[in-house]
């Protein structure tokens, strides 16, 4: 019998990485916390799944105006109209090996990071098919209706603000609980040895002495990563003497052209592609230019980091956004000429820079996943 189930959806990445931060937290606490992550996308019809994951990547990038309607629109239809009840149909038709999986590891616990599954559990857990408590983690800085899904043993949450709105929208009150998104246990100790600054930004051969900005994103209305670094570089000016480190992911003709441009910068540029290290390139950078995912800013509060953010999907990031402009972590940039103009005041700013990192630890929860478990677990 496996104690914790865990069910993300591969929409995007973030609830992914939750899901993993999750099971790598429990596998720390040792038997018997064990933790199994599925990620329902493999357990779905093909089509279904081609639809759920690869539409909704294209639609945020090819037409994030009509993303912002329908984000909009959903939010505002109660789950009884006719199209969302439509929805969970063909869901459930689409899930019979997902819900086979589920019977088969006879979990004592389910967390779900993303809606989807948790809705196909409230149909399961009221026709007695599931007898376990299933919990729901939202992984965004904001509540979209479709999060609000009855019947769950508990909700967890990033902020007070969100809980506020969990229980604004008539989820009950105590089965509410704040934790913060979880983030993976490298990014839950900041003041670990193994991220120092210094010696973080030296293992990268890079100057200790000198600002360093980690630029990991790219997108519509922002432009492409290369060229986006590529500007920032060629800024003179007060603050102008700072290096980056660019990380391409999985997107080799950027790496090629990043590593490129670093021979022509030397000293200025560290160009790199997929990394698992990412942890101690958050913790090398005085800034971080990034999109505002869930995930991804989480790591920046657990590790104290302020951010300019760069393109944000309408609807859940711009909400994001919003969250850590208010709360003065982070300031955004609309273009790339607001990216270029906003990057050259921070980094002639270091008091600016210095008072956004205090706002972003004061943000941060490293322990989140722990929190977590300690909620879901506690009664199992």
């Amino acid at each position: 019998m496996t104690q914790l189930l865990i069910l993300s959806v591969s929409a995007g990445n973030g609830h992914v990485r939750a899901a993993q931060a999750l099971a790598a937290a429990a596998a720390l606490l040792g038997p018997p916390r064990s933790a199994v992550h599925i990620d329902a996308m493999a357990h779905v019809a093909g089509g279904f799944r081609k639809v759920y994951t690869d539409w909704y990547l294209q639609l945020v990038n090819r037409a994030p105006e009509l993303w912002s309607y329908l984000h909009q629109k959903a939010d505002s239809t109660p789950h009884s109209a006719t199209s969302q009840r439509l929805r969970r149909g063909i869901e459930r038709v689409s899930a019979g090996a997902l819900l086979r999986e589920i019977q088969r590891a006879k979990p004592r616990a389910i967390v779900c990071t993303h809606f989807l599954p948790a809705e196909l559990l409230m149909r399961e857990r009221a026709r007695g098919r599931v007898d376990c408590p299933v919990w729901l983690q939202v992984t965004d800085y904001d509540l979209h209706n479709m999060w609000i899904v009855p019947g769950m043993a508990g909700y967890l949450a990033a902020t007070e603000e969100v809980a506020f709105r969990m229980r604004a929208r008539g989820l009950p009150a105590d089965r509410i609980h704040v934790t913060g998104i979880p983030v993976m246990p490298a990014f839950s100790q900041p003041d670990a040895p193994g991220l120092a600054r210094d010696a973080c930004v030296a293992r990268l051969g890079l100057d200790p002495a000198r600002r360093v900005v980690l630029m990991a994103s790219g997108g519509a209305g922002v432009g492409d990563l290369p060229s986006m670094v590529e500007r920032v570089l060629a800024q003179g000016g007060p603050g102008s003497d700072f290096q980056v480190i660019a990380v391409a992911g999985r997107n080799a003709a950027a790496h090629e052209a990043l590593a490129a441009l670093a021979q022509r910068r030397p000293g200025r540029l560290v160009a790199l592609g997929f990394t698992d290290e990412m942890e101690k390139l958050m913790a090398a950078a005085d800034l971080v230019v990034t999109k505002p995912g869930g995930l991804t800013i989480s790591e920046c509060l657990a590790l104290g980091k302020p951010m300019l953010l760069v393109s944000p999907i309408p609807g859940q990031e711009e909400h994001n956004a919003g969250f850590l402009m208010e709360e003065g972590a982070a300031w955004l940039a609309y273009d790339t000429i607001g990216l270029e103009y906003k990057l050259a005041r921070l980094m002639a700013a270091p008091e600016q820079l210095a008072r956004m990192a205090g706002r972003s630890r004061a943000l941060g929860k490293p322990d989140a996943a722990r929190r977590v478990l300690d909620c879901v677990l506690a009664g199992t």
